[in-house]
């Protein structure tokens, strides 16, 4: 384990990115030596500091912002490196990075498919390293912690798939859910999702609850393809400005109960310190978790005990992001999985809670 590491964070005036910089600058292990944004960020004259674009950052995090180049990054001489950019920008920085002995954290859908051929229809361009996707670890630390703990490239599961696949996959895995069945998924995410560029359905008086990407969205064949589970999932736009609420519904499979799915959830998660199972009765919310690295879940059945309902809320910046991504860090380095992250509640104190 190391004592201390150097990060650079790519795409530092983001959500994501000023997420990540408040955490790692709190990081007792964690030196920030670089902060960098776009390519197409101006490079004449005096570059912002983070703490002018963020002022809550201030005393904290004050290095400029400079224009994104793999060169600059590299001269840095980082242990890792944070990829909070688009996924075309990810695609094409990460090889260099990695070529120079760099761990990359990479927050963008670039290398989270192991499918090439889904890049063109659902992110719009061609893949041009198939073999990274290859090598590239699922950074889902509850359900790979091994694996992250010996990657190079950690490819930093979205926001929406993360609610979705952390109650869902020890389900399938177990067979609890009945495989000739859908799965219906119904999320509904803050406004920070979309990240911090201008856009109408954005500002503060156009917001409004709705649906998008209704059965096209691009985080659709993420969750497929880590739960093992036929998905059809619509997002939803809600006037927040950060968190995710999933409502997921599935058919148990023949001669399971409501009793044997949470028993599963509670045996997978018994030492995940950010899962918390919900006592019976009680739901989820997006205040429950905002500003935390958690993942609440809830599950219940109907009056038949076949249909199974569960619920989930992350934070998206958070646990959907930033948080997760550290925690990726943590494993890595061999810190604690906890660190700079803040109180973590085991699955089993929260379930064994009395109800007020």
């Amino acid at each position: 384990m190391a004592d201390s590491i150097r990060i650079v964070i790519v795409g530092a005036p983001g959500y994501t990115g000023a997420e990540l910089a408040t955490l790692l600058a709190a990081h007792p292990h964690a030196e920030i030596v670089g902060l960098f944004g776009s390519e197409r960020r101006a490079t004449d004259g005096k570059p912002e500091l983070m703490s002018e674009l963020f002022p809550r950052l201030a005393g904290a995090v004050d290095l400029p912002v400079r224009a994104a180049d793999a060169a600059a990054i590299i001269a840095c001489e980082p242990d890792a490196v944070f990829l909070a950019t688009p996924h075309e920008a990810s695609e094409k920085l990460a090889p260099m990075l990695l070529a120079a002995g760099i761990i990359v954290l990479d927050l963008s859908a670039a290398f989270r498919l192991k499918n090439p051929a889904l890049y063109p229809t659902h992110y719009g361009f061609e893949h041009g390293h198939a073999a990274l996707l290859a090598d590239a670890v699922y950074g889902l630390p509850e359900l790979a912690a091994d694996d992250i703990r010996t990657a190079n490239l950690i490819a930093c599961p979205g926001c929406y798939p993360t609610s979705v696949i952390l109650p869902l996959r020890p389900l399938v895995v177990a067979g609890i859910i009945d495989p000739t069945r859908a799965v219906i998924v119904d999320s509904a995410s803050g406004v920070s999702g979309a990240g911090r560029s201008a856009a109408i359905k954005s500002l503060f008086c156009e917001v409004s609850l709705q649906a998008y990407g209704v059965l096209t969205h691009r985080h659709q064949p993420e969750m497929a393809q880590e739960t093992g589970a036929r998905i059809l999932f619509t997002p939803h736009l809600v006037a927040l400005d950060r968190g995710i609420l999933s409502t997921i519904h599935a058919e148990l499979a023949p001669g399971y109960t409501l009793a044997d799915a949470r028993a599963c959830l509670e045996k997978s998660y018994a030492q995940a310190p950010f899962v918390r199972l919900l006592p019976a009765g009680r739901w989820p919310s997006i205040a429950s978790v905002a500003h935390t690295n958690c993942c609440d879940i809830a599950l219940g059945t109907d009056e038949t005990g076949t249909h199974l309902v569960i619920s989930s809320a992350i934070d998206n910046l958070v646990k959907g992001a930033a948080g997760q991504a550290v925690q990726c860090l943590n494993l890595r380095f061999g810190f604690d999985e906890t660190t700079a992250l803040g109180i973590a509640r085991r699955t089993h104190v929260i379930a064994n809670e009395v109800m007020s």
